[in-house]
């Protein structure tokens, strides 16, 4: 498996997808059924192939993802070839919180010297999409390019 097997609600959400997958695949109605019962294993690995199927389509058009905790702001622009990063630390402990966009804007007019901020860019150690699926994983988020473009401006 590529990605990771998608939830139960994921899957009922993608219910007719699913089923579209499985006809294509040679896997209709009662054969499913039977499968289901019968062969488990298989039935897995099919809906695992959908998964990664389903996961590699999303991943394909993701641009900017985020991350923050109270220490950090990271925003990454996913290209095609590398990925930039935004990233705004704070320094000391202090007043300020970089875990809402309240507190991000709030650190930036307030409190901009208690900031260590920075861009930097890398090619792809790994397939694009991958790399997108590990950050997601580690409890990156979507972003916006409006973030973004907002962020450059504060840094130029």
């Amino acid at each position: 498996m590529k990605y990771r097997l998608l939830s139960d609600e994921e899957l009922q959400h993608l219910e007719g997808d699913l089923k579209a997958f499985l006809i294509i695949n040679g896997v209709e109605g009662e054969f499913w059924k039977t499968l289901n019962e019968q062969e488990p294993e298989k039935a897995l690995a099919l809906v695992e192939l959908f998964s990664d199927q389903v996961l590699q389509t999303v991943y394909e058009k993701i641009s900017y993802l985020e991350f923050r905790s109270p220490d950090a702001c990271m925003v990454f622009h996913c290209k095609k070839d590398e990925q930039e990063l935004i990233a705004l630390n704070r320094k000391t402990e202090g007043n300020v919180d970089l875990s809402s966009i309240e507190g991000i804007h709030s650190a930036l007019v307030n409190h901009a010297r208690d900031l260590h901020v920075f861009k930097t860019s890398k090619a792809y150690v790994d397939e694009r999409e991958l790399e997108i699926h590990r950050l997601l994983e580690q409890g990156c988020f979507l972003s916006t390019e409006d973030f973004w473009n907002a962020l450059e401006k504060v840094i130029h």
